[in-house]
């Protein structure tokens, strides 16, 4: 798997590594920034690198070693879970997206220690960004800061990165791929009859298209619709066209794509009104970015749910 250079730069930085100290690295990748991270430490820190594919853990061990890097262990498992053998952590660093905070992640931080990891900020998929979280004294996680960002989903096996893993109510596979994500599915029946009828409306040959405006910050536009917390969100993913977010009920659809097109069931489509309503506000409030939101860290099973506010 390829890394990408800036992002890491910017997390790295975020995660303010100092010598001598332990960090966790979820998702060992390439091993370049784990490489980066034995760098940071130095010779009388320790770096942890787990990974779920055994594939690219037995590919970093090898890469560190014919480079002479001797203080990162890179273990297979699931990330979710940490590493507990090794901890406590000064610092926790995370390349995918786990559901929302492990309490994992926090028990196995000191106190005083930084997380920096890609969270969910809806109950979709593809809808997260950076947080950098502190851990207390009263080792509770608070965020610091959010930033735009994303990486692909934590998973108890390797899998394909370009198809969500969660949240997904109703795909279709042939013949042509096509998947939803609704934010009411607990109203919906076990068949997912609503999701799958919502999807069937959108791709309707009857389904209209009306032109929202050019030059769409899509991470703006996806974080705005996200901090709605309207239950009715949704998001829409084809593997050719990206994916598109929105509102629907069993009884109407409308999504906004990432290049400014409005696509719905029908122009009297009551998504439609409400998808206009989101895209007035949200160009009334300055299309803000996502560094403008606070970040707000909600207590559940196992974890924490990360809110945005402004």
């Amino acid at each position: 798997m390829r890394s990408n250079p800036l992002v890491i730069h910017r997390e790295l930085t975020l995660l303010d590594v100092h010598p001598a100290q332990r960090v966790c690295e979820i998702g060992t990748g390439s091993g370049y920034s784990g490489a980066l991270l034995s760098s940071l430490v130095g010779e009388d820190g320790r770096v942890v690198s787990v990974d779920i594919d055994p594939y690219l853990v037995q590919w970093a061990r090898c890469a560190h070693r014919e480079r002479g890097v001797r203080n990162v262990r890179c273990v297979a498992g699931d990330g979710r879970q940490g590493f507990a053998a090794e901890a406590p952590y000064d610092r926790l660093v995370a390349w995918c997206t786990p559901p929302h905070l492990p309490k994992s992640w926090v028990d196995q931080l000191k106190t005083g220690g930084v997380i920096v990891t890609p969270l969910p900020v809806a109950q979709v998929p593809q809808i997260t960004v950076v947080a950098e979280i502190l851990v207390d004294e009263d080792r509770t996680p608070r965020v610091r800061r959010v930033l735009h960002g994303g990486y692909m989903e934590t998973v108890s096996s390797p899998c394909d990165p370009d198809t969500p893993t969660r949240l997904v109510d109703w795909e279709y596979r042939l013949p042509s791929a096509a998947w939803i994500s609704v934010g009411w599915r607990d109203e919906d029946n076990e068949l997912r009859d609503g999701a799958r009828t919502a999807l069937d409306r959108l791709l309707a040959e009857s389904s209209i298209r009306v032109t929202a405006g050019e030059d769409i910050d899509w991470g703006s536009w996806r974080t705005w619709a996200a901090a709605t917390d309207d239950h009715h969100l949704t998001a829409v993913g084809w593997p050719s066209g990206g994916i598109a977010v929105g509102h629907s009920t069993a009884e109407s659809i409308a999504v906004l794509r990432y290049d400014g097109m409005i696509l719905a069931d029908r122009r009297a489509s009551p998504s439609l009104r409400v998808v206009r309503d989101w895209f007035q506000e949200w160009d009334r409030a300055g299309r803000p970015a996502v560094e403008e939101y606070e970040g707000t860290l909600s207590p559940q099973q196992d974890g924490w749910r990360l809110r945005l506010s402004r």
